[in-house]
């Protein structure tokens, strides 16, 4: 399938997964245009073995929130309700000093191969594709490694934050 029929298939799957996150058409239909943009450049990294849709959903989540971020630099107000959920707000939370250095520590006792895997995806911003390569596994592995690090540090994290640690 060529990237003109992937256009063609989900732009509207991807506009109303946007529309319902922001509360304006316009911001989606931008929004939008940007995802596919994005996805036409990472298309040599998508392997195939998942749902494309999938795939374009998680560009157009993250691009949104860039978007946002972006937007919130020029004019402050509050994110909607529906926006963040405790695993969205991961990569906010390693953002802040204090609670990276908490990822840090956690990350420093961390068994391989979750330590390394995590390393490569979050700090290295390496693909899945290539991390397979590194460890001579597939990209699924290496998709499932990272998920089930980022996991135990959510879970980490959300203890900390109940103050059960």
């Amino acid at each position: 399938m060529d990237f003109e029929q992937i256009y063609q298939l989900y732009f509207k799957d991807v506009f109303l997964y946007l529309r319902s996150l922001s509360v304006n058409t316009d911001i989606a239909e931008e929004v939008t245009q940007e995802t596919f943009t994005k996805a036409l450049k990472g298309i040599d990294d998508f392997d195939g073995t998942k749902d494309i849709r999938a795939w374009l959903f998680t560009i157009a989540k993250n691009t949104y929130y860039t978007y946002y971020k972006r937007q919130k630099i020029y004019a402050d107000k509050e994110p909607p309700d529906n926006v963040p959920t405790s695993q969205e707000l991961f990569t906010e939370r390693i953002v802040d000093k204090e609670s990276a250095f908490l990822v840090h520590r956690f990350l420093h006792g961390m068994k391989e191969p979750y330590k390394e895997v995590f390393s490569l995806r979050v700090f290295g911003e390496l693909s899945f594709k290539k991390m397979a390569l590194l460890f001579g596994k597939t990209p699924s592995w290496a998709r499932v490694t990272f998920y089930r690090a980022k996991k135990q540090i959510v879970s980490y994290m959300e203890e900390i934050e109940n103050g059960k640690n």
